[in-house]
Parts: C-alpha cells; structure tokens; sequence
C-alpha cells in the first residue's frame, strides 16, 4: 500500500524563453530539491500548470522526474483530467516509468451534472478499479468550484485502490470531519501551507505544498518540529512562513510562486502564457517575505 508522510512539493514545469519545456532546469531543481528532506514529488499538478501541458508535454515531465529523482524519493503523477479514459491512461503511463501513485483532481468541467458526491465517487472508482497504482483524490476547490463532500471521500476510502485525499480548502474543520469518517489506514494530506501546522496537529499525515518549490526547508522545519512533538516550534515556524506562502499561493499564484524559486536559487523561469510573469509590486513584496527563508 501507498504510504505518505511528510512534505512533498507540486513541481512547477520550467519552460525555456520560447516556452518550451527546459529539460536541463528539470535536472537542476531535482537535483538541488534531492539534497533535502523532502519525502518525493508530485509531477504535473496544478503548480505544474497541468492544464497547460500536452500530453507528450506531460509525459516527458514524468520521464525527466523518474530519471532526476534520488533513491527513495516518491514519485506521484498528477494524472486527473475530466474523463476517466484519459485519466486511467495518463495513469498507467505513469505506473509504467516508476511512479508510485497518482494524484488526481476532482473533474469539474461539466458542473451541473458532475457536482455532486455520487458522480464525484463514480468517477474516482472507475479510475481506481483500472487503475495499476494507488490513486490519491485531489480537491482544490478553489479553482474547480467543485468540493467533494466529506461522506463521499469517507466512502471512497473503501476501495482497496483508494489510497489518500489531498485536501486543498485549507477547512481545518473539513480535514477533522474526514479524519473521523475515513477508513481506518486512509491517508489525509493537506495542499494549504498557512495551515500547514494545525493540520499536522489534528492528524494529517503530511502535505502537498506549492510553496515547498521555494522555501522547501522552512515546510519540513514544521514537519519535522510535529514528528518530535514540538507544537510551539511547529507553530513559529508556521508564523514565519505565513505572508511568504499566501503570497505565492492565494495572492499571485504560479507566477509569483516561479520568481520564489528564481530568487532562491531554484528555476522558475516564465510561466505559460496566458499566466504572464510577477510585475515589479509582486516582485518587491515576494523579495521582502522570502528575505529571511532563503536556503
């Protein structure tokens, strides 16, 4: 069985000046990102501007990923799109480089038909009973507009296939709901670095953060400071981290998020048009939150 714990960052997808994927700056982020005590990465999510990708795109990033990444690192594919076809496919492919799991999004497209929990649970079982390796749901209701009901998730948690939820909302009270419903062995990860902490304390098992890209040492500082029982620690270093991630998170997202990494060191680089680079009020709050986080 898939097992999760700790940190894991959402890679961002580094494009060249013609926008083309940049192979080279893969190898780079990996390799410096494989020096840490992040527990693997997830390739081709939402921070990766899936939705931007083709599907060669897509499987190159898991190709270069599988290829970069250290011994031991986990590797999920994030391999949801709205058809269950499409996303056995991605799925599979994925299985077949090496990935341990997937991590897929709630489809959301065709809301008033797909926006409720017994057509949200369809989809996920027939993705898993396909599926070759564990499928972790994604919520992010944010950006779907669609929010899987804590019931729906607690049902789910019963297909043998059906490893994890990543939930998005930042709803602490959603993430305890869940807790208390899922299957016992059923794993709650968070994708909200502001509640990074609390989460952890209630009982998530670790955390899928965008803002890891950047500042990967300040998000295990917490996950480390919880796995020794040091709730005050947990909690400093949640503060500290608080503007710099709803920065490049809520505020100015993936490209605010790409000039983070470029800043610390790491490749951000251009994000795909039509997400257009941070301007110079985003750069100069992004600097000020991130001058004492670098490393």
């Amino acid at each position: 069985m898939l097992k999760l714990q700790g940190i894991f960052p959402p890679i961002a997808t580094p494009f060249n000046e013609d926008g083309d994927v940049y192979a080279a700056k893969v190898e780079h982020n990996i390799d410096k990102w494989n020096r840490t005590g992040l527990s693997g990465y997830v390739v081709c999510g939402s921070t990766g501007e899936s939705v931007h990708l083709s599907l060669e795109e897509k499987l190159l990033m898991f190709e270069l990923v599988a290829k970069y990444a250290a011994p031991g690192k986990l590797l999920l594919a994030g391999t949801g799109v709205e058809s269950v076809r499409e996303t056995v496919m991605l799925t599979n492919r994925a299985a077949e480089m090496g990935y341990q799991g997937a991590m897929v999004r709630t489809p959301h497209y065709y809301k008033n038909l797909i926006n409720r929990g017994e057509a949200q649970a369809l989809y996920f079982r027939a993705v898993a009973d396909q599926a070759r390796i564990p499928l972790m749901i994604y919520n992010w209701p944010q950006a779907t507009g669609v929010d899987i009901p804590p019931d729906t998730v607690a049902a789910l948690s019963e297909h043998p296939n059906i490893a994890a939820i990543k939930e998005s909302s930042g709803n602490l009270e959603k993430v305890m709901r869940m807790l208390r419903e899922v299957k016992s062995g059923f794993q709650v990860l968070v994708g909200s670095a502001p509640t990074l902490a609390p989460s952890l304390a209630v009982g998530a098992v670790g955390a899928v953060l965008a803002y890891a890209n950047a500042a990967p040492y300040s998000t295990i500082a917490i996950w480390e400071a919880h796995r020794q029982r040091e709730f005050d620690a947990a909690m400093d270093w949640q503060r500290r981290i608080a503007k710099a991630s709803a920065l490049v998170t809520a505020q100015y997202g993936i490209p605010g998020l790409k000039y983070a990494m470029d800043l610390n060191g790491y490749y951000g680089g251009p994000p795909r048009l039509p997400l257009t680079p941070a301007g110079p009020q985003a750069r100069a709050e992004i600097e000020d939150a991130f001058a004492g986080l670098k490393g």
